[in-house]
């Protein structure tokens, strides 16, 4: 007999049905109250389980809302790039909507949450990244804006990307209102 066999972890075992309920009540609470009003005990008590359930999974609040996230429970409809063949109307576009977006009413906190749970583990910040697929996405379009000789060959398309999903990040950690020509802005001083 193995020596595991007949061995049990301490603790309740983790239900999968209490991980996807805690992540549609997390969905469902974020949809209506917000990120800074989302708690730990709001999100057990609408999915059922316990506080301890909960904590079993994940290690912070911020931690559930990225899983919530990566599992679209959250914003299932994130904006994309555009492809209307002019790459700089199409980043302004999709620069406001990011920006917008953030603006809304709890999706300011979620913004610092993901950022917090990112930095706390990188494994959620790759996974954030590869579920929302933000880098992948606006890279493919300035790749294909490149080979069209809408951007110059040479352009670094990593860290172009870099800057500008970096500019919007540091504006949601600054709080402020965001002025009404940002985005093109933002665009413009990186295309230049």
């Amino acid at each position: 007999m193995p020596a595991s066999a007949g061995v049990r972890r301490r603790g309740a075992v983790r239900s999968e049905e209490a991980r996807t309920a805690v992540l549609a009540a997390t969905g469902r609470l974020f949809a209506t109250e917000g990120y800074d009003h989302l708690t730990i005990e709001g999100i057990a008590a609408e999915a059922g389980v316990s506080k301890q359930t909960i904590y079993r999974w994940w290690p912070s609040k911020s931690a559930v809302v990225a899983d919530a996230l990566i599992e679209d429970r959250l914003l299932p409809d994130h904006p994309v790039v555009p492809d209307t063949g002019d790459i700089r109307a199409d980043l302004i576009a999709w620069v406001q909507s990011v920006i917008e977006l953030v603006a809304q009413p709890g999706y300011e906190g979620l913004v610092r949450s993901l950022i917090a749970a990112a930095c706390e583990n990188p494994d959620i910040g790759a996974r954030l990244n590869d579920a929302l697929g933000i880098t992948a996405t606006v890279a493919t379009r300035i790749e294909a804006a490149v080979a069209a000789g809408q951007l110059p060959a040479d352009l670094p398309v990593e860290e172009f990307v870099r800057a500008l999903v970096g500019g919007f990040v540091l504006h949601a950690l600054e709080r402020t209102e965001p002025a009404p020509d940002v985005a093109e802005r933002m665009v413009r001083a990186l295309l230049h």
